[in-house]
């Protein structure tokens, strides 16, 4: 299960294609109390549930992000074995205060950066306008050094995309080893952008092998992903999207939401539900049901147990709908299988299939993928 937890929706910057509205507005302690009782509530004995804290910029409350972690291994219901911690930050609040922190909570830390300079500061800026990539770039540096693990996620812009190789090898670059990419999903996409994602991706899958064969893996998600899904025949039920059931974002003021990117302005649109009231039975499962998609096509389409038309919020925010998807979406999956497939059949020729595969399984001591495996530097 995953539980997010927006501890604020203030941030010191000012991105342009956030989704969250800005606003001094932080959870207060009596509301953060009920989100544990909420979260221990939903969660069934044995089974393991991520705990995320966003924002806003939630290290902006660092002193509130500890407090809840106390409350919840204070909690009754606590097991140490279920219960797994991330921080998603932009990057721009880091210390050895902080760093000492994470490292003893053992809390995954993700970083939001869009890449080299010229694009971090086209759209992720500070509240004053000023830039933040040189702030960002010497807190990764930092983190790279203090942290067992720092993952980095960087959003693309019909404007951006085409630079996508660039920023997967500037990441890399710093040290970088876990690189995960999303686009804007609410962004103007057209055709001419859906037919030129192919190059694109194409150029980070080129890149992604060449690491691999000079004996340096990294992960790139989405395309590490789809490898995966690939090379089992298909999403598994229980990857599918589970925003209301086993997903859950609770705002600052306590109204609980499927997803973290639903909570928007925390006006109650999308919520499910408040932790003062519970949340709505009619409401709660996802409406991206298997074989419930308004797209006909999907139900025909070849490639559907690869593609992730169930993914309701990617679909909400591209098409306005929970359930249909957008034709920018139908490109990018496609371009991304075509990119996936073509990185695993080069892989299978110059090295072989069930050796590429080790890549996946953990045997490597140089694999990228795996929690805590050793890739020849301290970060993975």
């Amino acid at each position: 299960m995953k539980f997010t937890l927006s501890i604020t929706q203030d941030c010191n910057l000012r991105c342009g294609y956030c989704y969250i509205k800005k606003k001094h507005e932080t959870m207060p302690l009596q509301t953060a109390r009920k989100a544990v009782d909420f979260i221990f509530g939903k969660k069934r004995p044995g089974e393991e549930a991520s705990i995320g804290f966003f924002g806003g910029e939630p290290l902006l409350e660092f002193g509130l992000l500890k407090k809840i972690v106390s409350m919840i291994k204070e909690h009754p219901k606590y097991d140490p074995k279920g219960i797994s911690f991330t921080v998603t930050t932009n990057g721009t609040i880091f210390d050895r205060e902080i760093a000492r922190y994470i490292v003893e909570e053992e809390i995954n830390f993700c970083l939001s950066i869009d890449g080299p300079p010229r694009l971090q500061d086209a759209n992720r800026r500070f509240s004053d306008g000023s830039p933040s990539s040189h702030v960002v770039e010497r807190n990764i540096r930092r983190a790279i050094e203090e942290l067992p693990s720092v993952v980095v996620n960087a959003v693309y812009t019909p404007a951006t995309f085409r630079s996508l190789p660039e920023v997967v090898k500037y990441l890399a670059g710093l040290g970088l080893r876990r690189i995960y990419f999303n686009p804007d999903y609410s962004a103007g996409w057209d055709m001419k952008d859906a037919q030129a994602l192919s190059e694109a991706y194409g150029g980070v899958a080129d890149f992604y092998v060449n690491c691999y064969l000079e004996g340096r893996p990294i992960h790139i998600s989405p395309l590490d992903d789809k490898i995966a899904v690939i090379m089992r025949n298909g999403y598994e039920p229980q990857e599918r999207c589970s925003m209301g059931t086993g997903e859950f974002a609770i705002s600052p003021s306590g109204l609980i939401y499927p997803c973290e990117r639903l909570i928007g302005p925390d006006t109650g649109e999308g919520a499910i539900g408040s932790l003062d009231n519970g949340c709505d039975p009619g409401l709660m499962s996802c409406r991206t049901v298997p074989k419930g998609e308004l797209n006909h096509e999907c139900l025909s389409c070849t490639v559907r147990p690869y593609c992730m038309n169930w993914c309701g919020c990617s679909n909400y925010f591209s098409s306005g709908f929970y359930n249909r998807v957008s034709p920018f979406q139908c490109a990018s999956e496609k371009a991304l299988l075509s990119a996936a497939f073509k990185a695993f059949e080069r892989l299978d020729q110059e090295v072989g299939a069930a050796t590429f595969m080790e890549h996946f399984s953990g045997r490597p001591a140089a694999n990228s993928c795996m929690e805590g495996a050793e890739a020849g530097t301290k970060n993975q």
